[in-house]
């Protein structure tokens, strides 16, 4: 069974914690706001959203990632990926408020990157992302120890997705290494192993927090092998690893992984192209290595949008990321016939959190004098990260 242009659903209300009310004592964060929460029933909800964003002018910047609900990106001034929307903030300096509808880290970043007189919103704060929480910084500083241990950390250079915290990149600084996104994950690889002796040498990459992006990349693009990957599990003695293994390996991947994208099986594409005849599959890179190669095109998110934009009309495709996202793109395209890869329904769960109730509570705040959900990252932690970020920026061709 499909998904197709035509029968994607909308999310299910999950009440309590999508309304963000009360306090979720297993979450991270929490999801307490200050004040009621307008009601998702109410019916002037979008006008009052209208309006409270035409009273805020040019003192607010609202950015919606491409994975978020339609209701909140139709109030986004801009919409894209987590490093885009970030440099699109630091681009508004006379911009008071910067309401970013993504998740934590991205908001983060947008803070280390945006001036000091800038305040940075993320309208739920229990919008986190699974995968940058399975890397935490006392984590990663005790494997360092282990691969100090082992004698090889001096000849490792630390590679951060952007989907990370802000701890973890500034870890990935304050060590000499740099930053990635999905785009450029291969340049930044490849620009790491040289700094230890080249793609040819022994050196390594300790690549966080997504295994299957780093396995990926260092295999189909870099022409590494599964042989020269292992996997580091952070709740294991030593990471499961022998001293041998770790001397051995090329590529040390954090045992990380996306919520989302980790749900894609090679039996989806099987299934999908009995279903549909000449169909496309176009996926994510973090998807798992067996889906990626069986797949036809794998690409970031915006290599997504953009494969779709220049495809022929009355192709057919299947794409494996976010549904949002795929929702989206299928009513841009309505000549071309769109399909969600995977038979079961799986939307960025911590990315729904925020939803219009939400936007209009931040909004409607802010115009009360009420700064709220500000995200404010240590100094010393931000300094550190935006050498990694910097690093990132000076890679070659980015």
């Amino acid at each position: 069974m499909t998904t197709d242009r035509r029968t994607f659903p909308e999310p299910a209300p999950s009440a309590l914690l999508l309304l963000g009310r009360g306090i979720d004592l297993a979450s991270e964060r929490g999801v307490e706001c200050v004040g009621d929460l307008p009601a998702a029933s109410d019916p002037d909800l979008v006008e009052r959203a209208r309006a409270a964003r035409a009273a805020l002018g040019t003192r607010a910047f609202v950015l919606g990632h491409h994975y978020q609900r339609d209701e909140v990106i139709d109030f986004a001034d801009v919409t894209g990926d987590s490093f885009k929307l970030a440099r699109e903030a630091a681009a508004r300096p006379d911009a008071e408020f910067i309401i970013f509808c993504g998740v934590h880290f991205m908001a983060e970043s947008a803070d280390i990157l945006t001036s000091e007189h800038q305040k940075v919103i993320l309208p739920d704060l229990a919008a986190g992302c699974s995968m940058a929480d399975m890397a935490a910084i006392d984590q990663v500083e005790d494997a360092w120890d282990v691969l100090a241990d082992a004698g090889i950390a001096d000849d490792t250079i630390p590679v951060t997705y952007m989907n990370s915290t802000a701890a973890i990149k500034a870890f990935t600084g304050r060590h000499g290494g740099t930053i990635c996104t999905s785009s450029n994950a291969h340049v930044a690889l490849r620009w790491a192993f040289d700094q230890v002796g080249g793609i040819e040498g022994t050196g390594k990459v300790l690549f966080m927090p997504d295994q299957h992006l780093g396995r990926n990349t260092a295999v189909l693009q870099l022409g590494l092998s599964l042989d020269d990957c292992v996997v580091f599990d952070p709740r294991k003695p030593g990471g499961g690893l022998t001293t041998e293994q770790l001397r051995d390996a090329r590529m040390i991947l954090w045992r990380g992984h996306c919520s989302v994208h980790g749900r894609f099986s090679e039996r989806n594409v099987t299934d999908i192209r009995a279903a549909v005849p000449d169909v496309t599959v176009l996926v994510h890179p973090e998807c798992k290595h067996e889906v990626v190669t069986a797949a036809d095109m794998v690409g970031s998110t915006e290599y997504i949008i953009k494969a779709l934009d220049a495809a022929e009309p009355g192709s057919s495709w299947a794409i494996g990321t976010e549904l949002n996202l795929v929702r989206r793109i299928a009513a841009a395209h309505p000549d071309k016939n769109v399909h969600y890869l995977d038979s079961t329904v799986c939307f960025c769960s911590t990315m729904n959190r925020i939803d219009l109730p939400h936007l209009v509570w931040a909004m409607e705040s802010l115009l009360a004098g009420r700064t709220v959900n500000q995200i404010v990252v240590d100094a010393d932690v931000a300094h550190w990260a935006r050498v990694a970020l910097d690093q990132m920026l000076a890679l070659p061709g980015y």
